[in-house]
């Protein structure tokens, strides 16, 4: 049985809303048209059904087949419709956090007539009733998993509706010329023309720059929401394995003379001011004929291609392979940061830096930790000189999205090639229609079963 077989908008669903265990206090979350009479069957206080929204009352949870027990003391805030998450009546049981009280209660709600909310179901009926579109309920998820100020910071936003609102103007200016194009067909007898060509293609052409700039922006989006990848290379006894400890102020990898002792990628994150960052130690690159070595050499040179950021970390007085120059200049879109290590023990020699043109150099010592300060400086720099072109903050950060603005970019980019190639109205108008289409699909305003099941079961319960 799939979600959507057993989903309806009619009954009154009820979940515990806060995290899975034992705590001080749970919420349990009833939503729907008798949301508060079922809770007012369970309830000794006063009586819910007369109180306004917006209020919060104590009381006891007792079972009618038992009214001399009692359940559990608890807090119950009243959220009339449409003034609730949901748009529809809703009450919040703030219980004590025993995983048996918490079974106890649902149950007893359950028995009642309630039924148990399906994943997302509580976002899913806030989108249905109108309190959000859908690119702001999926906000909602990501702003749950939210793991740093500029993640949360992005999610903010897109629930705010400013994303929203971005879409919502691009097809609003589309579907005024489209509207004329479709009079046109209307009256392609009269051979009229009700829109003006010049104007619909600066238009096609705004948009699908927009769109465009739009779908650029997911990478370093998602690279915010998901922890943005860095990469440590350079040779074999650069230092990788002691900058990365010395970053993470732990012994987190091997450090060694021994050639070679860093075999494999080894990942952990840190959070740098507003960002989370992925450090990924890589093995260093030499020539070898030691094969185990030689597979940690193609997953470091897979994790550079991964990257955002680039650290190639030098030892000033050692050259640095070729091989891994090359990978790195064939990462056109990443950043990199030359650190210059080994200035603790290096003579004042002329240093070997390799040829990177573009690169920032930042001079330090992994052992001493001078210089990991202007390194991590410099890594806040790098993410956040790439959302200078965010226009009010806006960042795609949802993979869906990005799939559907690619889409919606080739269909405006046809419409500018139907109108240059004076094409009968009909392709223009057809290519319009998709791209209003693709536009919508972000926010659901064209929504379908199989979408709203595929993101809403990806949803904690509860929520």
């Amino acid at each position: 049985m799939t979600p959507n077989d057993i989903f309806d908008s009619e009954s009154t669903i009820c979940a515990v809303s806060t995290p899975h265990g034992c705590g001080g206090i749970a919420v349990i979350r009833v939503s729907g048209d008798k949301a508060i009479e079922i809770v007012q069957r369970v309830w000794r206080g006063k009586n819910l059904t007369a109180l306004a929204g917006h209020t919060a009352h104590f009381g006891e949870i007792v079972d009618p087949e038992h009214p001399d027990d009692v359940l559990d003391e608890c807090i119950a805030t009243l959220f009339r419709g449409p003034r609730s998450f949901t748009g529809e009546d809703t009450v919040e049981l703030s219980i004590h956090g025993s995983r048996w009280i918490q079974r106890e209660v649902l149950a007893l709600l359950v028995r009642q007539g309630a039924r148990l909310a399906l994943p997302g179901e509580y976002t899913r009926r806030a989108m249905l009733n109108g309190r959000l579109d859908l690119a702001q309920a999926e906000a909602v998820a990501d702003i749950i998993a939210s793991s740093s100020r500029a993640a949360h910071r992005l999610a903010a936003t897109q629930l705010k509706g400013v994303f929203s609102q971005r879409l919502a103007s691009l097809r609003e200016r589309l579907l005024t010329l489209a509207s004329l194009l479709e009079l046109e067909l209307d009256f392609s007898e009269e051979d009229v023309e009700f829109a003006d060509r010049s104007e619909l293609y600066r238009l096609s052409e705004e948009i699908a720059e927009a769109v465009g700039s739009l779908h650029k922006s997911y990478s370093a989006g998602a690279a915010i929401k998901d922890g943005i990848p860095v990469a440590i290379a350079g040779a074999t006894n650069a230092g990788k394995s002691s900058l990365l400890n010395r970053l993470l102020s732990d012994d987190r990898a091997i450090v060694s003379d021994i050639h070679g002792t860093t075999r494999d990628t080894i990942e952990e994150t840190l959070e740098v001011g507003d960002y989370l960052f992925r450090f990924i130690d890589t093995a260093g690159l030499r020539d070898t004929t030691d094969r185990i070595e030689q597979l940690g050499i193609e997953r470091s040179l897979a994790a550079i291609d991964k990257a955002r950021i680039v650290i190639l970390v030098v030892d000033p007085q050692s050259p640095t392979p070729r091989q891994l120059i090359d990978s790195i200049r064939a990462k056109t879109d990443a950043a990199v940061i030359i650190f210059q290590n080994k200035q603790d023990i290096t003579a004042p020699l002329s240093p070997i830096l390799p040829d990177l043109p573009g690169a920032t150099i930042v001079k330090g010592s992994a052992m001493t930790g001078e210089g990991v300060d202007d390194l991590l400086k410099q890594l806040v720099a790098e993410i956040e000189s790439t959302q200078t072109g965010a226009e009010d903050g806006v960042m795609v950060t949802n993979a869906r999205h990005a799939a559907i603005l690619a889409e919606a970019h080739q269909s405006a980019l046809k419409v500018m090639d139907s109108l240059s190639s004076s094409l009968p109205p009909e392709f223009t108008a057809q290519h319009l229609r998709q791209t209003i289409s693709h536009l919508s699909a972000i926010t659901g305003d064209i929504p379908t079963p199989e979408i709203l099941n595929n993101i809403f079961t990806h949803f904690c319960i509860g929520k």
